[in-house]
């Protein structure tokens, strides 16, 4: 079915994060952005607000049905943009142990999370940072008839209008205050630096060649998640950034690693393995990126789970198309150098987007090689399921275009509660300690986000304001 569709473009520019502070606080609204240079991958930001359906699950129909609404559904790919609504919503990384019918056991599971939520909007804000325009869109999903399209896609129009409207009158907003009762680890500090080893053993007994581990911080605050994301992506700009409400919880993630894009049944992915920290001048900044770029452990710990990324797009892309099309290259962000590889291939006739994420769910560089030991060995040594931590977030296009980033410098917001994650490949020379101060390397941007300072650790945080 070719869908009704209504678009207008605006000259006159609006900040998307002008915008953004009038969203509805409502289940449903999200923002997804780049918010580095538009260059590389930055040039669209989109927004939008009640959806028009939601689908919630603990089982893998859902990603079926995904394909069912996509495969049913169509807007021809048109050059304003690639999202042109759609479905916006994530996967938690516990969905890959359904998907590779891993038995779990072992971390527990405190909050209580779906494990797959999709939102599907019929109208979306489009921010055009190359072109400085606004775009409006609207179509009439989920509207069978042509009449009941047309009405449709009319009210989500003029629907969306209005939040441009509200945005672009907001001159001065209100943030809501950071007063934090508490910062805790499921981890101590010897506690993670034992688990590490106890990762190692498995790595000298041939289980596994990597694993990804990591702990999670807590942090007790009334403030509103729309400030949160506001603070983290200030702190720390990065390409596959989103803020979705899903109701009861908020997700606010700056995240620097895409998981997939398709584009026209083009398919790339671009796995993250390697991290330093940026100097506090320029001579020690050019001596940590020079650290990264010649160290064998980061450059053995990318290539392994390259080979995996190859592997997994393989059961899913015609034989020959796959490549890699940048072997190791350096990024870099506000507080950290990181190093990522692209990988891509083309989908095989047939093959559409639930057969991807089925093949490939979740990434290969957040879990270790191969990747269901590394899964079993995660579930053993982390006290907490991960959740939303290391699943994916992103768009799946009515047009066939999606890009889903994985969920790394990521907050949730639970009530009064912020979590967040971080953690790091552990292979045969990791060093327990320095493991261990990566972690907190990767956690400033988001502790800053929420108000602690980055300088300190969970027992020293807790000392000084006991």
């Amino acid at each position: 079915m070719t869908a009704y569709y209504i678009w207008k473009s605006f000259n006159k520019w609006a900040s998307p994060h002008i915008v953004f502070e009038a969203l509805p606080e409502d289940e449903g609204s999200f923002f997804l952005e780049s918010g580095m240079p538009y260059g590389y991958d930055g040039r669209y930001s989109f927004m939008g607000f009640g959806p028009a359906l939601t689908l919630k699950t603990d089982s893998l129909r859902l990603i079926d049905e995904l394909g069912r609404i996509l495969a049913v559904y169509k807007i021809p790919p048109l050059p304003i943009a690639p999202f042109l609504g759609g479905a916006v919503g994530y996967f938690s990384y516990d969905l890959g142990f359904r998907l590779e019918k891993i038995r779990q056991g072992k971390a527990l599971d405190d909050l209580g999370l779906p494990e797959c939520v999709l939102y599907f909007y019929n109208c979306a804000l489009i921010f055009d940072h190359a072109k400085r325009q606004v775009i409006a869109f609207s179509c009439g999903f989920p509207e069978k008839s042509p009449a009941l399209q047309k009405k449709k896609a009319e009210e989500g129009f003029k629907r969306i209008n209005r939040l441009l409207n509200a945005g672009a009158r907001r001159s001065d907003f209100q943030r809501s205050a950071l007063k934090n009762s508490s910062f805790e680890s499921n981890l101590t500090k010897d506690e993670y630096r034992g688990r590490i080893r106890q990762a190692k053993r498995y790595i000298s007994e041939g289980d596994i060649y990597q694993v990804n581990f990591s702990q999670r911080f807590r942090v007790s605050s009334g403030a509103r998640a729309a400030d949160i994301y506001q603070r983290l992506r200030r702190f720390s700009p990065s390409n596959f950034s989103a803020y979705l409400d899903c109701g009861t919880f908020q997700i606010a993630s700056s995240s620097p690693e895409r998981f997939l894009k398709v584009d026209q049944g083009r398919v790339r992915t671009q796995p993250m393995k390697g991290t330093r920290p940026r100097g506090s001048n320029r001579s020690e900044d050019m001596s940590l990126r020079r650290q990264l770029l010649i160290s064998p452990k980061d450059k053995a710990e990318l290539l392994m789970i390259v080979d995996l990324e190859r592997n997994d797009l393989g059961r899913v892309c015609e034989y020959n198309t796959i490549k890699v099309d940048d072997l190791r290259r350096l990024e870099r962000y506000k507080t950290v150098f990181q190093t990522t590889a692209v990988v891509s291939g083309r989908l095989k006739q047939g093959a559409g987007i639930s057969d991807l994420i089925k093949a490939a769910f979740p990434g290969g560089s957040i879990t270790g090689c191969p990747k269901i030991r590394s899964m079993e060995i995660i579930d053993e040594l982390e006290p907490h399921k991960r959740g939303i931590y290391t699943g994916s977030l992103g768009y799946f296009s009515f047009s066939g275009s999606a890009d889903l980033n994985i969920l790394i410098r990521t907050i949730l917001k639970k009530g009064d509660d912020l979590y967040f994650h971080t953690g790091g490949g552990i292979v045969a020379d990791s060093d327990p300690l320095k493991e261990y101060d990566e972690t907190l390397v990767k956690a400033r941007a988001m502790m800053q986000a929420v108000g602690v300072d980055p300088t300190l650790t969970c027992g020293e945080w807790q000392t000084k304001h006991r």
